[in-house]
Parts: structure tokens; C-alpha cells; sequence
């Protein structure tokens, strides 16, 4: 697995249509944001420790702003925001995350 804060944000261009992000099968965490932002900065630590925690999980950086179509849909307003989806459900949404332990809280258990 490599480190989320190598890792770049895709562009409006590169990220993906929501009808595609809806039909992945899997658990994916989307990460809207900017290479930029202080606050996307400091939350690559708490996504490193949940990648650690779920390395099964799809894993995308999406950059965003205004008018960004799949940010958009997903109602994002401050960054970064987190959202993990199933086969297109949202199952959860965290703005800011400065810890993992409200995402596990949240998480459906097995």
C-alpha cells in the first residue's frame, strides 16, 4: 500500500463519472480535497491508519472545487471530506477527520 499524502488528487478530467464510482463493487473511500488545503494535509495521517485498518478498501483522491461534478453529488462543501460507499450506497461521510475512531464507530459491523 502506498502513502496517501504521495498520492495525487485526480483532476476533474481524471476522476471518475458517479455512474462509475456507483458501480464498483467493494468498499471505496472517496478523499475530496486539495493538494493544497491545510486541513487535506493534516488528515493523511488518519487516512494512512483506516487504509492500514482496511486494506481492502478502493482508495481515490479526487480534487475538488466549485463546479466539480462528482464532488458535487455528493453534496461536499469543506475539505477534506471523506465518503465511503458500497456498490454506489453511501455508508458513511466524515468532514475533517482528525481521528479514526468515529469512521470505525460508524461502520457497519460484520
Amino acid at each position: 500500500m502506498s502513502d496517501p499524502s504521495t498520492v495525487p488528487y485526480l483532476s476533474d478530467t481524471e476522476a471518475p463519472l458517479r455512474a462509475e464510482v456507483d458501480a464498483w463493487p467493494g468498499l471505496t473511500l472517496l478523499e475530496f480535497g486539495t493538494g493544497w488545503c491545510g486541513h487535506c494535509r493534516a488528515a493523511q495521517p488518519v487516512v494512512a491508519e483506516l487504509l492500514t485498518l482496511f486494506p481492502h478498501w478502493r482508495h481515490l483522491k479526487i480534487e475538488d472545487g466549485s463546479g466539480r461534478a462528482l464532488g458535487r453529488s455528493f453534496g461536499v462543501r469543506l475539505w477534506p471530506t471523506l465518503v465511503l460507499l458500497q456498490q454506489g450506497q453511501v455508508l458513511g461521510r466524515w468532514v475533517r477527520p482528525t481521528s479514526v475512531a468515529p469512521i470505525q464507530a460508524a461502520l457497519p459491523k460484520p
